[in-house]
């Protein structure tokens, strides 16, 4: 059986390595991501289930990489989950807002995965 591809957006060691580390337990196939300009193109290319992105991650606006990612044909399918430190709600709003999927903080994301790729996987 194949082993899903989960694409990861993340600069931050922590909590990115862990999640990471998680999805490959979760019998995922990882591939990171460093540059947040980059993830439209990978997206394409690798044809991924799923997309985890670190909202603060440095260089691009990553909300404004997001909302590109549902504008393109090809990639709008995707569901994508976001995730920020705890307190940074005009961040995660502004992720909502670009389409993603769920919002989470970085302690849910490391402490509930499974539960959360349950929940932006499910078909509506």
């Amino acid at each position: 059986m194949t082993q899903p591809l989960a694409l990861v957006l993340y600069e931050k060691l922590l909590p990115g390595s862990q999640i990471v580390n998680r999805l490959q337990d979760l019998n995922y196939r990882v591939q990171a991501i460093a540059e947040a300009s980059r993830l439209v193109e990978c997206a394409e290319q690798a044809k991924p289930l799923l997309v985890l992105a670190d909202l603060e991650s440095r260089g691009d606006d990553v909300c404004a990489v997001l909302a590109r990612l549902k504008q393109n044909a090809a990639t709008r399918h995707l569901p994508v989950v976001a995730f920020s430190p705890e307190g940074a709600a005009e961040l995660q709003a502004a992720a909502q807002a670009a389409g993603a999927t769920l919002v989470v903080s970085e302690t849910t994301i490391l402490n509930q995965l499974p539960q959360i790729l349950d929940q932006a996987l499910q078909v509506e």
